[in-house]
């Protein structure tokens, strides 16, 4: 452990001048440790940040409410405003919903580890420990993960901790940046990071909360009535700052969305809603959000996918390609799952132009071309020195012997 304790910025003038020295930076690494068991909002508790030549721990907790908080840390959110630096996170997709919600932006440029490691061959999804073990051969403490981050003081463990997410980050950056450029995917992250910094994935629209839901509704009309108390929860949720599930559970509006009570005795019937709920104000706001699916109009009310089975020629397609994703990503050295989802898979297998990420951009050079060409019988699997590999199809090659298909 260093003698020096982690600098911590309390001072609204000590973090201008950090910032305005991280300004000067090529890339900076950033994290954040937040709190939302008890939320719907995360509440932030601490920032790290750090250069090669600048590091530091910015603590928001030390003012007031939510508008002082995000007035003390308006230089940070200016740096992650600055195009001119690459923010560097690990897994960022929470930190970046983070930055958004409090200030309304996306970091630009970024640079996301997780993802850049996956192009990298280092695994699906793998994690910051063990990157920074393979990367940099160094073993980190993570005793403190699971720490309280919104109790003060924090331990001396606990800063340590803290600073450690961001300072072995400048390592693992500056590495796997080596390694794209040297095998030539940059292009690739790029693609990543573009879908990474998409505002419609950190927007909390009410309108389509349903669509993160588990649905067990078999009709368009049921269908719209989820909708609208999914919407209810959504809007409900935000304004008190409490958990989706403390207002109520996904099965309850399932059952309520099916059943579609129009009384307060018909409501408290559902085995998932009690009396008491169903006769508050809350079961009257259900019982209007009921009404609404049932008066709406269903023009704008998505068809329900039935959930077939595949048919069996199809399936023996998605399998074959499920071989082949298997083979094209140990070829190349790319996490399967960054590639092409079982979900893509299926719905290539049924559909030559279907609208999946495995038939667009890098990863239809790569995978998806093939994928079609093996479904087209232009392309056959094969073995050749123990591996699976590809070769033209018979039409495709006259000569005796097939020629290998590289990549």
């Amino acid at each position: 452990m260093n003698d020096q304790p982690p600098r911590i910025i309390t001072q609204s003038r000590d973090l201008a001048e950090l910032c305005g020295a991280l300004a000067k930076a090529d890339y900076i690494t950033v994290d954040t440790e937040f709190m939302r068991e008890s939320t719907y909002w995360p509440k932030l508790c601490l920032i790290q940040v750090a250069s090669r030549e600048v590091e530091a721990l910015i603590d928001p907790l030390v003012v007031g409410d939510l508008a002082a908080q995000i007035a003390f840390l308006r230089p940070f959110f200016d740096l992650m405003a600055n195009e001119n630096v690459v923010k560097v996170f690990h897994s960022g997709r929470q930190d970046i919903e983070i930055i958004y919600h409090l200030a309304g932006l996306i970091p630009k440029p970024v640079f996301d580890t997780q993802i850049a490691a996956m192009v990298c061959g280092f695994g699906e999804s793998v994690g910051y420990v063990s990157l920074v073990n393979k990367l940099c051969r160094t073993k980190l403490d993570k005793t403190s993960r699971f720490t309280d981050w919104s109790r003060r003081p924090l331990s001396r463990n606990q800063l340590d901790y803290a600073l450690a997410d961001v300072t072995h980050l400048r390592d693992v950056y500056e590495k796997l940046r080596r390694k794209l450029r040297a095998n030539r995917r940059e292009p690739w992250l790029a693609e990543e990071m573009a879908d990474l910094t998409d505002p419609a994935n950190y927007a909390m629209t009410p309108e389509d909360a349903w669509k993160r839901m588990k649905l067990k509704v078999r009709t368009r009309r049921q269908l719209a009535v989820l909708m609208e108390i999914a919407a209810w929860r959504e809007r409900l949720a935000q304004e008190v700052n409490q958990p989706r599930p403390r207002i109520l559970k996904d099965d309850a509006i399932n059952d309520v969305a099916i059943q579609a009570p129009q009384s307060v005795e018909e409501l408290s019937r559902l085995r998932t809603i009690s009396e008491g709920f169903a006769r508050s104000a809350r079961g009257q706001e259900i019982l209007a959000a009921v009404a609404r699916g049932l008066e709406c109009e269903l023009d704008h009310v998505p068809e329900l996918k039935r959930g077939e089975p595949m048919p069996p020629q199809a399936q023996a397609v998605a399998d074959l390609l499920r071989v082949l994703l298997k083979a094209v990503a140990a070829r190349n050295d790319v996490a399967p799952r960054l590639i092409a989802t079982s979900d893509d898979l299926d719905k290539i297998a049924v559909d030559s132009e279907a609208d999946v990420h495995a038939l667009h951009g890098w990863r239809r050079e790569l995978f998806g071309e093939k994928a079609l060409a093996l479904k087209a019988g232009r392309l056959t699997l094969g073995i050749e020195d123990g591996q699976v590999t590809t070769f033209p199809s018979a039409a495709e090659d006259n000569t005796e012997r097939p020629q290998r298909a590289r990549g």
